[in-house]
């Protein structure tokens, strides 16, 4: 697995390994985000859904949806998509986002920080565009409490 870091590096998972280790320059960081957003990942909606999150930055004019299918226990993501518009940065990291999630525990993306995420991206690379690379992650945690919010609501509606 691919992960961009700070100061515009991209960390590789050693196999078999919970260590990363820095491999590229600054450049092929750009390369990596440009072949995201060329080549997404996870693109695309899908049936059924749990979840189907519309996020935007009114400023710029970047749209994401996020489409969520969350296990039967209710803890773990089985399946995260996305669909939207609008620059290089918020579309390669809602396509790197969804790498990283998918099959992950609902608590690990509530632990997940905005800060990390631009540091999952290359802060040197993304900070003058912070709302444009965190704008996927704003919108999955979204997504998620409206999961939630609408269990909790079909747990009290069947019990009356």
């Amino acid at each position: 697995m691919l992960v961009l870091g700070s100061p515009g590096t991209l960390w590789v998972r050693v196999p078999g390994s919970r260590f990363w280790r820095d491999t590229v320059e600054r450049q092929e960081a750009i390369e990596f985000l440009l072949d995201h957003y060329q080549n997404p990942r996870n693109h695309g909606a899908f049936e059924p859904v749990d979840v189907t999150m519309p996020g935007g930055n009114p400023g710029c004019g970047d749209v994401v949806t996020i489409y969520l299918k969350v296990d039967d226990a209710g803890d773990k993501i089985e399946h995260v998509t996305f669909e939207g518009t609008g620059c290089t940065i918020s579309q390669a990291a809602a396509s790197i986002l969804t790498e990283m999630v998918d099959r992950k525990p609902l608590a690990e993306v509530d632990e997940m920080d905005f800060n990390d995420m631009i540091d999952t991206l290359g802060r040197e690379v993304v900070n003058t565009r912070p709302r444009c690379a965190t704008l996927a992650l704003g919108t999955l945690k979204a997504a998620i409490t409206k999961y939630r919010t609408d269990k909790v609501r079909a747990d009290l509606d069947a019990e009356h």
